[in-house]
């Protein structure tokens, strides 16, 4: 089997990053692309229907193009010409063992990836930036520039998983992750000018930089469950998983700046390791009380460490280390009181000891409910509702996070759906969020509130046109409404229009036409307008 694309993009609209814009009324694109990428996927497979199953895969993906990126020197930014390239190759081959009670998965595969980018500005031109004032009296520019980078990356990975079904009670599975990507990064720019080092309030005219760096990341990751059913109306499900990450790097690099006393060299030397240890054991028992009334209890431990370092030490810190220590209670029922009719409930309770990040799940309820109607063989209903709420009352983080969403949709498809059939949703959901933080600019203790509350409104008309032109014919209308008020006011609209034609046994024709809008009320240049058509046709055998 195969797959082959190949995507010309283009993208040149003056919306985001554009101080020039403000300044002089000049409308320029600071982030402009104009590339091609080709993808590929290719696959074979031995002997599909025997107990050893043999298969080979290749995958590749590579971009091109130009366009326009800033060069960024210190305290001004430039745009400039882009040249970009990347690929990426990935291949895997192993084997799949099928046997009545057994089935085993080995592969082993590798991939490459290349990174490659250019920022050009031709001598004998003057570049001013985006920052036209003086800086001590100095105005800064650029006259010619010639910057490039290039990264090498490579890797192997071993995927080794199985389920088997020892005995008549019991299921059992598990699997095996390991991969080790290693990447290699050069850099070297050359740039004129007039610029400026403000971490020393160096002027200098001239620049050249030099950087090699190494990074190297082995992972590994394994899991094991089961499911057992020592009796009629009882299963117990225990699961494991851990996943361990070590990761080191270090890079040098040479900076040379041209001043008017000479040339000023900078050396820079950098080391530094992330350390990631996760673990996590569940049990779940699951107890069918009635033959419609089934209910669900318990418990799952996750623990783990993490660290990292940097050297040589400088700003606030240079070592890091923190832990995870959690204890979640679950709770959950299935119920069925009618026919056609479900009704399901879960629920966790969590308690913290200690966690990563300020906005972690901490002291934590969460609760989902859904529930589903089958009231004919026309029409069916459905509905689900769940809740966050989150709290961490540690000194300097007390966040407050509450978050809940209520949903209701219908399906209507009269005579099986013959002639037309019509499906809506609405959802309606509220988010808010209270946490401390230190103010940068004063190093002051402040509190971020934020607030989201927002309607979700989609409805897709099916009409079936059996004799319409003499083909069979399917035309679909409807889409979807986004709104939201708050602490950002957005809007989103997507009406929808798809067409279907069928030519032949073997041959149709299909269209579709898609409508994007999106608007913020306090960031309208982040709003935009696209439609979107496509049509094609299907040939099978």
């Amino acid at each position: 089997s195969g797959d082959y694309r190949n995507i010309a993009y283009y993208s040149n609209l003056p919306a985001f990053a554009d101080p020039l814009r403000a300044t002089n009324g000049v409308v320029l694109n600071e982030q402009a692309l104009d590339t091609r990428r080709k993808i590929g996927d290719w696959r074979l497979d031995l002997l599909p229907d025997h107990v050893f199953q043999p298969y080979l895969e290749y995958e590749h993906n590579a971009d091109n193009g130009n366009g326009v990126a800033t060069f960024v020197a210190n305290a001004n930014e430039y745009p400039v010409n882009n040249l970009t390239r990347d690929s990426n190759e990935n291949y895997r081959g192993g084997v799949r063992i099928e046997l009545p009670r057994l089935h085993v998965k080995l592969e082993q595969g590798g991939t490459t990836f290349k990174d490659a980018e250019q920022l050009n500005a031709g001598a004998g031109s003057t570049n001013y930036g985006n920052f036209f004032s003086p800086i001590l009296g100095q105005t800064l520019d650029l006259t010619s520039l010639s910057e490039a980078y290039g990264v090498r990356g490579h890797s192997i990975f071993t995927d080794l998983s199985f389920s088997a079904n020892p005995v008549a009670w019991a299921d059992i599975y598990g699997s095996f992750l390991y991969s080790e990507p290693v990447s290699n990064v050069h850099f070297q720019g050359l740039d004129t000018g007039s610029q400026v080092l403000l971490s020393q309030v160096l002027f200098y005219t001239g620049e050249q930089n030099l950087i090699s760096s190494i990074s190297k990341l082995p992972h590994t990751s394994a899991n094991l469950g089961a499911e057992i059913r020592p009796f009629t109306r009882v299963r117990l499900i225990p699961s494991w998983f851990t996943d361990r990450m070590h990761t080191t790097g270090s890079s040098v690099g040479q900076q040379t700046l041209t001043t008017t006393a000479g040339a000023v060299p900078l050396a820079s030397l950098l080391n530094s390791t992330l350390v990631e240890n996760s673990n996590q054991v569940e049990m779940n028992v699951f107890v069918d009380v009635l033959h419609n009334l089934t209910v669900r209890g318990g418990y799952r431990y996750v623990w783990g460490n993490a660290s990292d370092g940097i050297l040589p030490i400088a700003g606030l810190t240079g070592y890091e280390q923190g832990k995870i220590r959690r204890n979640v209670e679950i709770a959950g029922v299935s119920w069925h009181p009618i026919h056609n009719a479900w009704l399901n409930l879960d629920f966790e309770n969590g308690s913290s000891g200690s966690t990563y990040f300020r906005t972690s799940l901490y002291n934590y309820q969460k609760a989902r409910f859904r529930g589903r109607h089958q009231i004919n063989s026309s029409f069916s209903v459905s509905a689900s509702a769940s809740v966050l709420n989150n709290q961490n009352p540690s000194p300097g983080v007390k966040y407050d996070f509450l978050t809940h969403q209520e949903s209701a949709s219908f399906q209507y498809s009269p005579s099986g759906g013959k002639y037309w059939d019509f499906e809506g949703a609405y959802t309606r959901s509220t988010l808010r969020s209270n946490i401390t933080y230190l103010d940068p600019e004063f190093l002051i203790t402040d509190v971020s509130f934020y607030r989201d509350n927002s309607h979700t409104i989609s409805g897709m008309f099916d009409i079936n046109m059996p004799g319409w032109l003499g083909y069979k014919t399917k035309l679909a209308l409807g889409g979807s409404a986004f709104l939201a008020s708050g602490s950002n006011p957005t809007t989103f609209y997507q009406p929808a229009a798809k067409l279907s034609v069928v030519l032949g046994k073997h041959v149709s024709w299909q269209s579709e036409w898609r409508y994007y809008g999106f608007g913020e009320s306090f960031y309208v240049y982040q709003g935009f307008r696209t439609e979107m058509v496509t049509t094609g046709v299907r040939i099978t055998r």
